[in-house]
């Protein structure tokens, strides 16, 4: 396969995983507002009523968004100057990179330029992109290293993403070094376009290149001559002049020449030029072939978000654009980790290592879990979902532009709907002894010893119990149950005699423990002073981690359906 067609593989496969996965935006969906089964058509629907919203809105606020949002990003230098130097230094390094460089011939050449590589300003401008760049990922890699936070919940996407435009650019100014060096290369060019017999001129030449333009040819004649210098620069002027500027202005690659001169012979005798050629060229076909399908897409998702949420908050949209937008939302995440320093429950993280407690992390749980909702990190994505306190916070702080506070109140609903709500939803799908038979399979976790009271351990906390019935007599959840056998299936002083007699399996299920509203009345009325809210409380933790992997996931369930 020619490296054209490489080329051209790579950018189709960009092109066509891109509008693969903005066409994934109509498919999913998330939220209450459009239950219907992904089809074909239900997806044409939801892209015609998101055009309808979108021209009913007008340009002029998108339009406005891309030259402020994109252009010059300005949503992040008003959170922080460095991570928007950050932003700017990769993306328009990165602009330079691939407009003027890697993709020539569909941006230069439609408008009449002529490129050559070794000319300036193309030689001038693409050291200039890849110091950018370099300069973004040093920020980035800084930025992790510094900040506690961003270095705990950094991903292998992220060093992923570092890595690889470092590699890119590297292999680039190693490959530009290499070519300014190379003896062979100038043998090759002197060759193919030095029309000259005289030896005594290509000699000329290869001592003006070596004295004056860096090249590790080696130099026959004097170096310091005045004449056959003048005839080098003659020999120049006539051969070389129309495709060869100076390599001086290439600041990144010539010092790195210059060091590298000593070994040129040895550089070509290992076909050094040849490799890194490759690598380069295999490197940017990649991260081309790639981008939609790795951290890269937010480029393009990013900016799409922004300007459609310049339309209007979300609840002032129209349904189907609503989902769209909250599919969106999850494309142009750039995991950058603003939201989770600012967020509410943040802290709890310290005390439940669940990553998707944090809305950095929580996005990406969502997107795996809509991609799969049998997935595994389901449970997660719930327990994290469900601790937020919708302050918003997240939402303000984005500076992806993307509405979290209304991504997560959605998201809560279709968990919900699913049969992942919170553990007083799930809970009342069986009754205590329905519980108690699975329960007795799946002891708890050592692991997780550490996160409870260890009341229900200690004999001690039980002994004074005489099974009085105080507790159940003050207990305001007892005295508004109809029936407390059928909705509480136990009471808390018969809570309290299961714990006393081993059976606590059986008490981890029973609804009272749910319904508890921690009001301390039944601790503070004991007259034996057993801390029976505390252990009731304790239950409620033990249960989540004991019940909830073997809890039904029955779908459309009465309460279920009756919270979403």
């Amino acid at each position: 396969m020619t490296t054209a067609a490489i080329a051209y593989s790579a950018l189709c496969i960009a092109v066509l995983g891109s509008l693969g996965r903005i066409g994934r935006w109509f498919w999913i969906k998330i939220g209450p507002e459009n239950q219907e089964a992904p089809s074909l058509r239900a997806a044409a629907r939801s892209f015609a009523a998101t055009l309808k919203a979108v021209s009913a809105a007008g340009l002029r606020r998108p339009l406005r968004s891309l030259a402020v949002d994109t252009l010059f990003q300005l949503h992040i230098l008003k959170h922080d100057w460095r991570r928007w130097v950050m932003h700017m230094a990769l993306f328009y390094g990165m602009v330079l990179l691939v407009v003027l460089h890697a993709l020539d011939d569909f941006t230069l050449k439609p408008l009449g330029v002529d490129y050559m590589p070794t000319l300036n300003p193309w030689r001038f401008l693409r050291n200039l992109g890849g110091i950018m760049v370099l300069t973004g990922v040093a920020m980035a890699v800084w930025r992790c290293r510094a900040d506690p936070f961003r270095k705990r919940t950094r991903s292998l996407a992220d060093r992923l993403a570092r890595t690889f435009l470092a590699a890119m650019v590297v292999s680039g100014i190693l490959l530009e070094s290499v070519q300014i060096l190379s003896p062979a290369i100038f043998d090759a060019m002197v060759d193919d376009y030095a029309f000259s017999d005289d030896i005594q001129e290509i000699e000329a030449l290869k001592t003006y290149w070596s004295s004056s333009w860096g090249s590790g040819v080696t130099a026959e004649l004097p170096t310091d001559d005045a004449q056959i210098l003048a005839l080098g620069q003659e020999m120049h002027a006539a051969f070389c002049a129309d495709c060869h500027d100076r390599p001086q202005s290439a600041f990144l690659s010539y010092p790195v020449s210059r060091a590298l001169k000593p070994l040129a012979d040895r550089l070509d005798r290992l076909g050094l030029e040849g490799l890194l050629w490759y690598l380069h060229f295999i490197t940017a076909c990649l991260g081309l072939a790639l981008l939609p399908f790795s951290k890269f897409f937010h480029l393009l998702a990013t900016p799409i978000s922004l300007m459609v949420r310049a339309g209007g908050p979300a609840e002032a949209t129209a349904p189907a654009l609503r989902s769209v937008r909250r599919a969106m939302g999850l494309d142009a995440c750039t995991h950058c980790g603003v939201c989770s320093q600012h967020c509410a429950v943040a802290v709890i993280y310290q005390a439940i290592p669940n990553p998707a407690i944090l809305p950095s992390e929580k996005i990406g749980a969502l997107k795996r879990w809509t991609n799969d909702a049998q997935s595994p990190v389901a449970s997660q994505l719930a327990e994290g979902s469900f601790i937020c306190t919708a302050c918003g916070r997240c939402t303000q702080w984005c500076p992806s532009g993307i509405d979290l506070q209304d991504l997560w109140q959605a998201s809560q609903k279709d968990l919900v709907r699913r049969g992942r709500g919170p553990a007083h939803h799930w809970i009342r799908s069986q009754n205590a002894a329905q519980w108690a038979s699975g329960a007795g399979s799946k002891p708890l976790n050592p692991a997780h010893q550490a996160h409870t009271l260890g009341l229900g351990d200690n004999p001690e906390t039980f002994w004074a119990c005489v099974q009085c019935t105080t507790c159940t007599n003050v207990c305001p959840v007892v005295a508004v149950a109809e029936d407390p056998h059928r909705d509480l299936d136990l009471t808390p002083q018969q809570v309290m005699n299961l714990m006393r007699l081993q059976l606590r399996e059986l008490a981890l299920g029973a609804r009272m423990v749910w319904d508890c509203v921690t009001c301390y009345q039944c601790q503070e009325h004991c007259p034996q002073g057993v801390r029976v809210a505390d252990i009731l409380y304790e239950l409620r933790n033990e249960a989540v981690r004991r019940l909830q992997p073997i809890a039904p996931r029955a779908q459309g369930s009465e309460d279920a359906q009756g919270e979403a």
